[in-house]
């Protein structure tokens, strides 16, 4: 990709799903729009969807490992790995034509890639300007800036957050409501969707009272055994937990 299209970062080699891609992207992107976008927002949507999906079956195709060494587990639910599990078994008599099993691939191929479409579409695109106003407003939560409140959880915040925040303060921790009416905050990771994290939160694995006599906060509910996210009744309380966690 990076050498058809100069500015483009992606070294991956490209599979025929890569060179489809790059000569039609764009035109199929404006077909399952619902709406026509600036050229500026059709080029994040194409990179992300790229990035998110595409990269993928180029990698796979082309024999190119995620990572050096030994895995730690196998990840065996890909597009790839449910696109082969269609094939007929070795010793299984064929009792359908070979064609209706591809016609099969193309359907699941073609959800997955519309389902990607439109969530980078109605979901993701949308919660980036949740995130400006949020990073925007950090220092009236906490006089450190390390500390950002979402006015809504359950947004995908870390993509944006990632490429909006400036190097000079860097953001540990998240408070947000969640669905029940409780207080999260959850820690920032050293980049999107690592499991590593800026700055974990302390009290891994303690709940309820136990937690709120180790930390000094009445209401806690629970801080997960890795550190990456905690519950609180209220929003001071979650914020409470977050500052300590800094300290």
């Amino acid at each position: 990709m990076s050498s058809l299209c100069p500015g483009k970062p992606w070294q991956t080699r490209l599979s025929s799903a890569g060179l489809v891609y790059l000569h039609f992207g764009h035109r199929i992107l404006t077909q399952l729009l619902p709406s026509p976008m600036e050229d500026q927002v059709l080029s994040t949507l194409y990179d992300k969807i790229y990035e998110n999906l595409i990269e993928e079956v180029d990698a796979v195709d082309n024999g190119i490992s995620t990572h050096d060494g030994e895995p730690r587990y196998r990840v065996t639910t890909t597009l790839s790995a449910r696109v082969k599990r269609l094939n007929p078994g070795w010793n299984e008599p064929l009792k359908e034509p070979e064609d209706s099993r591809f016609q099969k691939a193309v359907e699941l191929v073609g959800e997955e890639f519309t389902d990607r479409v439109q969530y980078f579409t109605s979901s993701w695109l949308p919660a980036r300007s949740l995130v400006q106003q949020a990073l925007e407003r950090r220092l009236e939560v906490d006089p450190s800036g390390e500390i950002m409140e979402l006015a809504q959880g359950g947004c995908p915040w870390q993509d944006h957050l990632f490429s909006l925040e400036s190097e000079s303060g860097q953001v540990k921790y998240l408070i947000f409501p969640d669905t029940t009416g409780s207080w999260r905050v959850q820690a920032v990771p050293i980049f999107p969707g690592s499991f590593n994290l800026r700055k974990p939160l302390k009290w891994c694995g303690l709940r309820g009272e136990k937690l709120s006599e180790a930390c000094g906060i009445p209401g806690c509910i629970f801080v997960h055994v890795t550190g990456f996210i905690g519950g609180h009744s209220t929003r001071d309380g979650a914020l409470a937990l977050a500052k300590l966690s800094l300290s």
